[in-house]
């Protein structure tokens, strides 16, 4: 199959056109972990299962399945071969900035296909620390109001960075957040900075140049 006008890179495209450690058979696959995010209804979903050696605290498997774009497919590919062998501890710190990176690249607009499966890697860890009584190594992501005009949070704002917004007003847009009183706006920016920086400082060095049209 010849792909023309691609814009990702040979990694992106050969992860994508051959995923690895598909979740084939879900039911007789002895996990030890699972973590799903996204919804089906509004657009990508992903699954991610883990197997553990409980003596080292390593994760020895990982496979998925997903509901999404080619970015989110390559992202998930790429990160199941990252974690295998990798302690859990590790693993969990990975961010959608290690995985792009591992990829080579990708497109402003398809980062935040790449949060899809790392979101799913880090409720699977959850989840074999509670099946394992280790409920004090759980960690969740707790939403802050960052607008209480709008009770926008500082998740949706991340989100709505990952999603393409660079400027304050590009926020207001996908959010509306500080469209009333407008107290937040500081606030507002040191994330919008933030995230900026969390999720694509130094990223466009790693894009491929653009094919002249």
């Amino acid at each position: 199959m010849e792909l023309t006008n691609w814009a990702y890179t040979d990694k992106v495209l050969d992860h994508f056109m051959h995923p690895k450690n598909i979740l084939e058979d879900e039911k007789a696959y002895k996990e030890d972990g699972r973590g799903i995010t996204g919804n089906i209804k509004c657009g990508d979903q992903m699954l991610v299962v883990i197997q553990v050696d409980k003596a080292k605290d390593v994760i020895t498997d990982c496979k998925w399945k997903t509901f999404g774009c080619a970015s989110a497919i390559a992202s998930t590919s790429v990160l199941s071969e990252m974690v295998r062998g990798m302690k859990i501890e590790d693993a969990y710190k990975l961010s959608p900035k290690d995985i792009t990176k591992e990829l080579g690249g990708l497109p402003e607009h398809k980062i935040h296909c790449s949060v899809l499966g790392d979101k799913a890697l880090r409720a699977a860890i959850n989840d074999y620390y509670l099946r394992n009584g280790m409920e004090d190594k759980v960690r969740t992501e707790e939403a802050r109001i960052v607008c209480s005009c709008m009770n926008i949070t500082d998740h949706e704002i991340e989100e709505a960075v990952l999603e393409g917004a660079r400027t304050f007003y590009e926020l207001q847009e996908k959010t509306k957040v500080g469209t009333v009183c407008g107290e937040c706006k500081d606030d507002v920016l040191r994330l919008l900075e933030f995230y900026k920086n969390k999720h694509f400082c130094n990223i466009e060095e790693a894009m491929p140049a653009k094919t002249p049209a």
